[in-house]
């Protein structure tokens, strides 16, 4: 994107989307870096999942999860429930990762690192870490052979739980290596648990090889959260990050090192902070690549977000204003950003280009129609 720092697109209001836009944005090949496994539970089989389990959550309050109005609630309370209630053997990840990647190569997503909290999973849920990741990885295997979208796993840091049980996640993940599991993150509430607390994990898993990022700069919270996780924890992205635009020298750092930063446009904190006709002009990702950012956009919860892959891209064209030379550009900041070989990433690169023109030709075709 070739903007000068700190230039804002303009807001598109009241812009047409037509469905030959809708076809576009579902046609173009994308890149998922920030997806969460239980924030992708299709609803009928939370239903499903809590009748086998004859969870105590009546039918209405499972509905209100998958309810996103102006103000919406945040999902961290459905993702305890799913490991309080629901998670009752191996089998049930095994499906909930297979929906969600079939779901997403429905959309042309043709590979997704996606997160996974395995300190609910065992503490809570009570499933042996073993298992549940044998049987995620069974699933991206089986996803793959089924729909050929390529999966790779990423367990998650639970920043609400104690940073001595992050030290525990990352050895079982050194104990139960398998090609698929590439990674660690963190997540759940940033507020009053800042990444520092949890160093010791993120140098563990990088002596034992394995990739880093980390939710940082969410729920408002300050820039310098997504300094230490660069800095201190070594990450090789950011997840959200959004408050670096209030640290432009910063930033304009981060840009020169290249480091990618996965987004999301339906996040619930801003929309939830910031009034109906102004959340998306107003919202900070907005500002991020005039200040030079890499920028990727994510659906985050897809399900309890209710927002698909295409609608994702579709939101940033539509409601922030970017153009699609600019999507064109944050399409290849995702395979800058993913963990796959350099030689992969080269050919994706010219792959993905190409599919992308093709498609923004048949839109151009279209609309002139």
């Amino acid at each position: 994107m070739t903007e000068t720092p700190g230039h804002v697109p303009a807001a598109r209001t009241g812009v047409q989307i037509q469905q030959a836009h809708r076809t576009f944005f579902r046609a173009i090949p994308k890149v998922e870096l920030h997806c969460h496994l239980l924030g992708a539970v299709r609803h009928d089989t939370f239903v499903a999942l809590a009748e086998k389990s004859k969870a105590p959550l009546e039918r209405a309050e499972i509905d209100a999860f998958y309810t996103r109005g102006e103000k919406p609630v945040g999902v961290l309370r459905v993702l305890r429930a799913l490991d309080r209630y629901l998670l009752t053997s191996p089998d049930d990840l095994h499906r909930i990762a297979y929906e969600y990647l079939a779901d997403a190569a429905a959309y042309n997503v043709r590979y997704s690192e996606f997160f996974w909290n395995p300190t609910g999973t065992v503490r809570t849920s009570g499933l042996p870490y073993a298992d549940a990741q044998h049987a995620i990885v069974a699933a991206i295997r089986d996803a793959e052979r089924d729909h050929g979208i390529v999966g790779r796993l990423i367990p998650s840091i639970d920043r609400e739980a104690e940073a001595s049980e992050a030290v525990e996640m990352v050895e079982w993940m050194r104990a139960h290596r398998a090609d698929e599991v590439i990674g660690i993150g963190i997540d759940y509430r940033e507020n009053d648990r800042p990444p520092e607390l949890f160093w010791k994990a993120y140098r563990n898993a990088r002596l034992a090889g394995f990739r880093t990022t980390a939710h940082a700069g969410e729920f408002g919270m300050p820039w310098t959260n997504v300094e230490t996780a660069l800095e201190l924890l070594k990450c090789d992205r950011i997840d959200h990050g959004y408050t670096i635009v209030d640290a432009p020298d910063f930033a304009r750092e981060c840009a020169r090192r290249g480091i990618v930063f996965t987004v999301v446009p339906t996040n619930s904190y801003y929309l939830r902070t910031l009034s109906p006709q102004r959340w998306a002009e107003d919202h900070p990702m907005r500002r991020m690549p005039g200040l030079g950012l890499k920028i990727h956009p994510n659906t985050d919860d897809p399900t309890l977000h209710k927002v698909n892959p295409a609608q994702a891209w579709e939101l940033m064209y539509s409601h922030f204003g970017f153009t699609l030379d600019d999507l064109r550009g944050f399409m290849q900041n995702g395979l800058d950003g993913a963990w796959i070989d350099d030689s992969t990433r080269q050919d994706w690169h010219r792959r993905f280009a190409s599919d992308f023109d093709s498609a923004r030709d048949v839109l151009a075709r279209s609309l002139a129609g």
